[in-house]
């Protein structure tokens, strides 16, 4: 064993307390491009090429243990899984080599020097070695093979060729000990079943560039695999899946966009003072350069110890994060939305002595905040490793908090000021209805003296109302009819437990010309389904699609929006006309129509909004609330003339003065908090009880947001409380994200369905576990709420699936297309 102090300098805390390094040391030959292993408390590495060092993170930083037995440089190490025995294997050119760390420390004590057991000679350069759970098995990629050694024996049990370039990388299957996962430089994966030696599953080429790493997640059963130009790939595992793809990450957009929104939101700038000094020096960057971001090293990173400040809950609630590592830096990534959650840059630390790294493996542990990655440098023999302060590095990138919580239900009464304090003030000085009709009977009328509110009929064709027979009132109700018309529509409790909807059971055409179906909506029993055409129709069906459509005719353009009332009575709907209009469903006769002298652009969307007291719409960048009155009295003579009115109480623009595309607020029951999306990519929270613009939430998706659709539930389901704080926005070519109001966060992102060209609508189910959204591949795609990946796709349209609505009440999706076509899903 050797003394490091004369070969490397130790920096205690010279980086601040987020980023130390804690070793270094410099080797005769460079170690870049060679694997290095990292586990619970070892490092391990060459030094000099032939010898295999190993430093002890919860040791003296002088003491290193030298294990010697290659003849030619290390190319790759790697620890075992267990810890009694603790294993580490080393290969290069003439030997792989097995060492029992404990019994290497026990001769070095006995003044002997610890031996190898010597496994064979490889059929090339190894580039990576890898343990299987148990450490039974050994993976070793030499050249275009990968051999799989026993690592007691040290026989040869299979070879698997396959791949037509280097095998970079191997993982095995934790909940599968037959399977292992191999990459290449053949830009592909390869799934084998190392036990019989057959291969199971090739991928296609993914990538120009040659696949370097690779990371198995146990608990979403998901591959994850890195390139050299920075591109993550993440594959489904799951045994219905096929390995579908579930995500393309790529690591240089994600970090500009971390940075970008860190900024703009006000965050923490970088803990090291002297990154500070060197950015106000050079504020624009045009001294730096751009670095290539090649995954070196993929690992699991526990940031379950961690409190969020926001809401001061585990910030890993729901989420698995990776460790990524780059020749530029560490990147943490949450697995559940893909967005990067800290990002270390080594320039911005001017005290670490490596800056570019040609390899890099990180460990963090799951007992305290601190994680080790080990670096070689790519232009030079150093070696190093750096201790980071995982809690100092995420909360000093973590976004400032919004200034106080936000809930979408209704936590305090309200105010005075607040523009929703009108509609109460105006119910409660209403008085009753029988005081109402007192008063206009005492009401004194300057009328003709002959006057009838109504046209009666002449009577010359209606029969003499003279009464032949007395009815028979002594005969008792059997109460057939009765109980059957109660009992045509029960509220029963929606099924919780119900399977995914993946039957067609009936389509019909809304059309005998196609026209598209723009939106859709259930009414709040589930009974009745209102459909916006493209065709400036809107039609009500029954549930089960078997009766002939209600039309509401009237609009002269596509009909953008349609929102029943909480009471079922009435049908909102909004045209590209600028028009918009709230028809009676009972009589199917328009009572209230708003003009273009109020909306001077196209009405997006329109809705019914605090327990149908108001209105809410929003047209070009405003968002407005209407105070409406409908009047019920029917005058025969002046039928033609509306009494209905309404009026605007209040207006809202967006904080950046562009359209708004999407609006969303809760109508089931009383909520201070509307939702809108605009045209600049944002996502804006409006707090009606103060009557103020209360988050904003930057570059929500990469293109504007055309649908925000809130978890509602419905009156036959209950949730928790806090799940009503969940809303999901989609944008095109975008996938779907879903929020939570409390954090303004992206807690999971949903892909896989392709939207590149049109809209396609999202809609959440009364459970709040699934969600389905349309797709222009015909089908539409059902998602359940912890999973990344979609469960099922729905067939039976010809066209582009452009919306889609679960029923409230039973378990079944309806689903729309361009075509005009609408089917139900069971």
């Amino acid at each position: 064993m050797e003394n490091p102090r004369e070969d490397f300098p130790t920096h205690g805390g010279c980086a601040s307390g987020t980023v130390m390094e804690k070793f270094l040391i410099h080797s005769a030959e460079s170690t870049c491009h060679v694997q290095l292993a990292c586990s619970t408390q070892h490092c391990a590495f060459p030094l000099h090429g032939r010898q295999l060092c190993i430093w002890d993170t919860e040791g003296p930083p002088q003491q290193l243990l030298t294990l010697q037995g290659h003849h030619q440089s290390i190319t790759a190490v790697a620890f075992g899984n267990k810890v009694n025995p603790l294993l580490i294997c080393s290969a290069s050119q003439d030997y792989i080599i097995m060492w029992n760390l404990d019994e290497c420390r026990e001769k070095i004590l006995q003044g002997l020097i610890p031996r190898g057991t010597v496994m064979g000679t490889p059929p090339g350069r190894v580039l990576c070695l890898r343990f299987s759970p148990d450490d039974r098995v050994v993976a070793v990629c030499a050249g275009n093979k990968t051999l799989v050694l026993e690592s007691q024996s040290q026989s040869v049990l299979v070879e698997l060729e396959g791949h037509l370039g280097p095998v970079t990388a191997a993982e095995f299957c934790p909940w599968q000990a037959n399977i292992m996962i191999s990459v290449s430089e053949d830009r592909s994966f390869k799934v084998w079943d190392h036990c019989t030696g057959s291969l199971i599953y090739s991928s296609s080429v993914l990538t120009a560039y040659p696949l370097l790493s690779l990371f198995i997640d146990e608990e979403s059963k998901q591959l994850v695999t890195g390139c050299a130009d920075g591109q993550l790939w993440v594959f489904s595992l799951i045994e219905t899946h096929h390995y579908r793809c579930v995500a393309r990450v790529d690591l240089r957009k994600r970090s500009k966009s971390f940075c970008t929104t860190r900024t703009r939101s006000g965050w923490c700038s970088l803990p090291d003072t002297e990154s500070q000094l060197r950015s106000t020096n050079d504020p624009e960057g045009v001294g730096e350069t751009e670095v290539a971001l090649p995954v070196l090293g993929l690992a699991h990173c526990h940031l379950s110890p961690l409190l969020t400040p926001e809401r001061g809950r585990l910030s890993s609630e729901n989420s698995k994060f990776l460790w990524i590592g780059s020749s530029a830096g560490l990147f943490i990534l949450n697995l559940a939305n893909f967005e990067l959650e800290s990002v270390l840059h080594y320039k911005d630390f001017r005290s670490l002595s490596i800056r570019v790294a040609g390899s890099c493996a990180v460990m963090s542990k799951a007992t305290d905040c601190k994680a080790f990655c080990l670096l070689t440098s790519l232009f030079g023999s150093l070696t190093a490793v750096l201790e980071i302060d995982l809690a100092a590095l995420v909360r000093s990138q973590q976004r400032l908090g919004v200034g106080r919580s936000l809930s979408v239900l209704a936590s305090s009464c309200v105010l005075p000021t607040s523009p929703l304090y009108f509609g109460n003030v105006e119910e409660k000085s209403t008085k009753p209805a029988s005081e109402k009709r007192s008063a206009a009977r005492s009401a004194v009328k300057d009328q003709p003296l002959v006057f009838h509110s109504r046209v009666r009929s002449s009577g010359y064709a209606s029969a003499p109302r003279t009464t032949m027979f007395s009815p028979k009132t002594s005969v008792k109700n059997s109460g057939e009819r009765s109980s059957e018309r109660r009992s045509s529509h029960r509220r029963e409790e929606y099924p919780l437990e119900s399977g995914l909807p993946t039957r067609l059971g009936r389509q019909v055409a809304v059309a005998t010309e196609p026209a598209g179906v723009c939106c859709m909506q259930y009414s709040g029993d589930g009974r009745w389904l209102a459909c916006g055409l493209g065709n400036h129709l809107s039609l009500v069906f029954d549930a089960s699609l078997t009766r002939t459509p209600a039309a509401f005719s009237g609009h002269d353009g596509a009909v953008t929006a349609i929102c029943w009332s909480h009471d079922g009575r009435w049908l909102l709907s909004a045209a590209r006309d600028r028009t918009l209009r709230v028809w009676s469903v009972r009589r199917t006769e328009l009572m209230l129509l708003l003009g273009k002298d109020m909306f001077s652009k196209p009405v997006q969307s329109a809705q019914f909004y605090y327990m149908d007291t108001f209105i809410l719409l929003s047209s070009g960048p405003e968002c407005q609330l209407l105070k409406y009155h409908i009047d019920t009295c029917k005058d025969e003579i002046q039928r033609y003339k509306q009494k209905s009115r309404a009026k605007a109480v209040f207006r809202l623009s967006m904080t950046d003065a562009v359209d708004v595309t999407s609006l969303s607020a809760v109508n089931d029951f009383y909520s201070h908090v509307v939702l809108a999306a605009g045209r600049s990519r944002t996502v804006e929270v409006f707090d009606l009880n103060a009557g103020c613009s209360a988050a904003v939430i930057a570059e929500a998706h990469a293109r504007p947001v055309h649908e925000i659709r809130q978890n509602k539930g419905s009156s036959f389901t209950t949730q928790q409380p806090q799940a009503y704080n969940l809303f999901l926005t989609t944008a095109i070519g975008d996938g779907i994200k879903l929020w939570d109001l409390r954090t303004l966060r992206c807690e999971r992102r949903f892909e896989g369905h392709p939207n590149r060209c049109h809209p396609c609508g999202i809609a959440v189910s009364p459970c709040g576990r699934f969600v389905a959204c349309g797709a222009e591949d015909r089908h539409a795609y059902v998602y359940e709420m912890g999973s990344s990946t979609y469960s099922h796709r729905l067939a039976g349209h010809s066209d582009t699936v452009t919306s889609v609505a679960f029923n409230p009440s039973t378990p079944q999706v309806q689903l729309s297309s361009m075509h005009g076509g609408i089917s139900i899903a069971y």
